[in-house]
């Protein structure tokens, strides 16, 4: 495919370096040109230097014969008038934004055709108050993704000693679980991916995604480790867009504190939530930590916009008896280096971008993507379409697939019903199909296997 992506600040270029290794034609837009200097060094891709909304710099990037623009600049109004510049002037079929704020954000009618013409609209924000979410709804699992409709769920947990499955062969899980289906796709055992068979042996502190019925995930997590008792008290560093929203998903159904060292903005936020008790101070002061009962809080989560202050304030939290810790972290060498330490959970903002952008670039009908592992894995969503003939996969049973290695099939979704995938398992036309990938180097022979014959009408 043929992308312009405009903007190379964090979200840009790691979506470049995403797209550029598979093999699509490139071009990235921005004002600064050693940025792009340093990128066009590192990846394949066009590079060109400008402001990414006006006509002739699009006209510059390739915009007249481009299949999709992705606008990712800092600014929504950029961003917003280069989708409508892209449509009127060019007539680029498909055109994705990042819109931040929620003052646009809360008047759907202004993304149309007849409006602003954004097929995809992008907020990272609420991407990450609803990875927040479901992480404190799952306590224990260190990554929870919805597919179809959230029927289904994969769900990333570490084994601990003494989990009834530590220890045991994968093919014994249906006999600690009768009656409930699962299916584990992945298994990271210090740091590198085993692919599951019958007789792999869980051991403990491996990484294990499993993928179930979202009705079933709390059942299958009891095998895997000790169940952690639901979360009550939730503090939250950061009265920023996504702690503000964090604290407002949370608020109705958990005790929430939140801690902001701008006496103004917390003035703000205090008459914008309703039951969040805000409070005026540094998270990173020991003693302010001690005095609002840290030792009680089930989760402390830094979303401040500051990754060094959101690791510090982290560890003093666990430090100091905090039972989780969620860090926000925009830089991409830290996630790696702070996960698996003291630190529970780290989120990565551009990741879950990415992974929402990706589903719109795939080929074949896939509606999902996920991006896993800090970009090295994906949990991919794909309808079948076609019949015997036209389709590789439609008619065909699992162990008849010529699967690209380390892709394992997790799950099938028939209408409303969830059908956790064994190797005689038949696909069915339009079976949504949950596929786990351990190296996304593999992803367009995934593609392929799902593309239906010219011959498909």
């Amino acid at each position: 495919m043929k992308i312009i992506i405009l903007g190379a600040g964090q979200v840009g270029s790691s979506l470049a370096e995403n797209l550029a290794s598979e093999a699509n034609d490139i071009t990235l837009v921005d004002q600064r040109e050693e940025v792009l200097q340093g990128l066009q060094d590192r990846l394949d891709l066009r590079t060109v230097i400008g402001h990414a909304s006006h006509p002739e710099v699009l006209q510059r990037a390739g915009a007249d014969d481009a299949d999709m623009l992705i606008a990712v600049t800092d600014s929504d109004e950029t961003n917003m008038v280069a989708c409508q510049v892209a449509y009127t002037v060019f007539h680029t079929p498909t055109k994705i934004a990042r819109v931040r704020a929620l003052e646009y954000l809360n008047y759907k009618n202004l993304f149309s055709p007849a409006a602003l013409p954004i097929d995809v609209l992008i907020s990272p924000e609420q991407l990450i108050t609803n990875y927040v979410q479901s992480l404190i709804n799952h306590p224990g699992a260190l990554q929870v993704l919805d597919f179809a409709d959230g029927l289904v769920q994969l769900v990333g947990v570490r084994a601990y000693y003494g989990g009834p499955l530590v220890g045991h062969e994968l093919r014994t899980l249906r006999q600690h679980m009768p009656g409930v289906e699962a299916r584990v796709a992945a298994i990271y055992r210090r740091g590198r991916p085993i692919i599951p068979e019958g007789h792999t042996v869980i051991e403990a502190d491996d990484e294990v995604f499993f993928i179930a019925a979202s009705a079933n995930i709390r059942t299958v997590m009891s095998e895997l480790r000790r169940l952690d008792k639901p979360y009550k008290r939730i503090m939250i560093v950061g009265g920023g867009n996504i702690g503000k929203r964090v604290a407002q998903a949370l608020e109705r159904k958990y005790q929430v504190k939140l801690i902001d060292h701008n006496p103004e903005r917390t003035r703000l936020i205090s008459n914008e939530l309703d039951k969040t008790m805000v409070l005026c101070g540094d998270a990173a002061d020991e003693e302010l930590l001690l005095e609002e009962n840290i030792d009680k809080t089930d989760v402390f989560c830094a979303l401040t916009n500051d990754d060094e202050a959101n690791i510090l304030s982290s560890m003093l939290a666990k430090r100091l008896g905090a039972r989780k810790a969620i860090t926000l972290i925009n830089r991409a060498a830290y996630v790696d280096l702070i996960q698996s330490g003291v630190i529970d959970i780290a989120l990565s903002p551009q990741q879950s971008t990415i992974g929402s952008l990706l589903a719109h670039v795939r080929r074949g009908d896939v509606v999902k993507v996920h991006s896993l592992r800090r970009g090295a894995a994906e949990a991919i969503e794909a309808i079948a379409h076609g019949d015997i003939n036209t389709s590789k996969v439609v008619g065909r049973k699992i162990e008849e697939l010529k699967l690209p290695p380390g892709t394992t099939i997790g799950a099938i979704v028939r209408g409303k019903e969830v059908i956790i995938a064994h190797h005689d398992t038949l696909i069915e036309s339009d079976d949504h199909v949950i596929l786990f990938l351990v190296d996304k180097a593999r992803i367009p022979d995934v593609e392929r296997l799902f593309q239906v014959s010219v011959t498909f009408i």
